[in-house]
């Protein structure tokens, strides 16, 4: 299902009205409804009191819609107006009006007295029906409204939240913002960003249609945004051929490793055999070969080296190789023979992919537009937030409080592949393709892990076609095995290696069947 911003789906709602003659009132009286009977099917019991808590805006009159009804069903209702009634405007207003008609009580609340009066009546017996601010909330809650949050979330009763619980935002560098807590979300047409970016706290989430026409969902500009699912992953996960050979699988070029980053390398190669690639030669400095040629199953390729980083000279074979796939970047070091190998890599003909991590996206942070998608050969990278600000010349907090539109843009603007590591991974596509992936936990915010992302993007590339099923797969496949190791072990002592050990067990699970024969 399709994730929507808020601006998408305010423009939804408008195209909805316009091009099909829906009218915002009954759009409300919809929501409403949607609101009302998921209450009723999923409170188990009915609360001895319904506190319903409004906005000034639409998401407030969603609310007043729900409390007449409820006031119809003859359940014990009342109202909360957080501002006065003459600052109601529009359809929030006339719902309002027809509530004051049905006779149910309202509070007017402005400050800490008028809000300390109805806090009273909330308490474990009583049900809160979320109605602040929905997708329209632009920023942190403060003040009173803090305080709300914190005694809605206190106060011991099941909170249901209409659209969107008040608090949440999409701007992941306010990690601590106030937000209530539901149980229960009832979210309209389709889920919005802020529940796929975060483990949300919106409990249970239903999405209720309400009469905006799939058509108008599916016409509504880029970024088209996705959350990767068990079954799209099953789906695309492609069958090993009884009859296949080593060459079927892949030839990769892995350039990574420096004098006290060999380990880098190690787990860059070792995450690209553990999930599936043919043939792995990891290039390194030659002073750092016996370090790096640990792992019997991939080869090496010296390079030559000024004191253990590599010089940016004699890359012949490695230019010249006939790779399915190269990847670039972990433990490289950033001097300028990091620059000089990347610019070789990013100039020379050639027929795969390129994958590019790490220091290779550092040596590439003075001119981002040397990355510029060409039509010979796809190229991807797979940057941490610190490494995506540098490459866009902003701040790690301006790239978290937009993760989605960072990833996107940047694709969209150079032709490539965007994989923009963290808690909810993003992938953009250049074609405005966005997917955000659930999969693994904060275990794996340890030394290596990216190292072995980078190797698995790699192997999954030399399998895989299609370049955006290739990164989907990757991303989603390496958080599971995150997650498979921390169900082993727990996360606190999770480690780089035990990710890269359960890539096998990861597609095994996605398959529902085992590897072995």
């Amino acid at each position: 299902m399709r994730v929507l911003t808020p601006a998408q789906m305010r423009e939804a709602e408008r195209r909805t009205i316009e091009d099909y003659g829906v009218s915002s009132l009954r759009l409300m009286e919809r929501a409403g409804e949607a609101v009302v009977a998921a209450i009723e099917s999923h409170v188990e019991s009915r609360p001895g009191r319904v506190a319903v808590l409004c906005g000034r805006g639409n998401n407030g009159g969603d609310g007043w819609v729900v409390a007449r009804l409820l006031q119809e069903r003859e359940w014990d209702v009342f109202g909360v107006l957080f501002g006065r009634t003459g600052n109601v405007t529009g359809d929030a207003r006339a719902n309002l009006e027809r509530v004051r008609q049905a006779g149910v009580p309202l509070a007017e609340v402005e400050d800490d007295g008028d809000w300390s009066r109805c806090r009273s009546r909330l308490g474990a017996g009583c049900l809160v029906v979320d109605a602040l601010f929905g997708t329209g909330l632009k920023r942190s809650l403060t003040g009173l409204l803090a305080a709300v949050a914190s005694d809605v979330n206190t106060a011991g009763g099941p909170v249901v939240a209409i659209d969107l619980p008040s608090g949440l935002l999409s701007d992941l560098s306010r990690r601590d913002a106030p937000c209530i807590r539901a149980a229960l979300t009832i979210t309209f047409a389709a889920p919005k960003l802020p529940l796929a970016l975060r483990p949300a706290p919106a409990g249970e989430v239903i999405v209720a249609d309400i009469g905006v026409p799939d058509a108008v969902i599916a016409e509504l500009d880029a970024p088209r945004i996705e959350v990767l699912a068990a079954e799209t992953i099953r789906s695309a996960l492609p069958v090993r051929p009884a009859e296949s050979h080593k060459g079927d699988f892949g030839r990769i070029a892995i350039v990574a490793g420096s004098r006290g980053k060999t380990g880098a390398a190690r787990l860059a190669g070792l995450g690209a055999l553990r999930a599936g690639a043919g043939l792995v030669t990891v290039a390194t400095p030659a002073s750092c070969l016996d370090l790096v040629a640990h792992e019997p199953e991939y080869m090496t390729l010296n390079l030559p080296d000024e004191d253990g980083v590599a010089s940016g000279d004699g890359l012949e074979e490695l230019l010249a190789g006939q790779w399915d796939v190269v990847a670039a970047g972990p433990g490289l070091g950033t001097g300028s023979g990091c620059r000089a190998i990347v610019r070789a890599l990013l100039d020379r003909p050639r027929r795969g992919s390129l994958v590019l991590d790490a220091d290779a996206l550092t040596a590439c942070a003075d001119n981002p537009d040397h990355l510029l998608g060409r039509s010979d050969a796809p190229v991807v990278i797979t940057p941490h937030p610190g490494e995506m600000a540098c490459l866009l010349g902003t701040t790690v907090a301006d790239v978290q409080r937009d993760r989605v539109g960072a990833a996107h843009g940047f694709a969209a603007a150079h032709g490539i592949h965007v994989v923009l590591k963290g808690a909810r991974t993003i992938i953009a596509a250049p074609n405005g393709k966005v997917w955000i992936n659930t999969t693994g936990n904060p275990g794996m915010s340890k030394g290596g892990s990216g190292d072995v992302l980078t190797g698995v993007v790699a192997a999954w590339l030399a399998q895989v076609r299609d370049v955006a099923t290739a990164v989907t797969l990757a991303v989603y496949l390496h958080g599971l095995a995150g997650d498979l190791a921390a169900r082993e072990m727990g996360q606190t002592g999770l480690l780089a290696r035990d990710i890269a050990r359960q890539l096998g067990a990861a597609v095994a699970r996605s398959t529902g069947q085992s590897d072995k024969p």
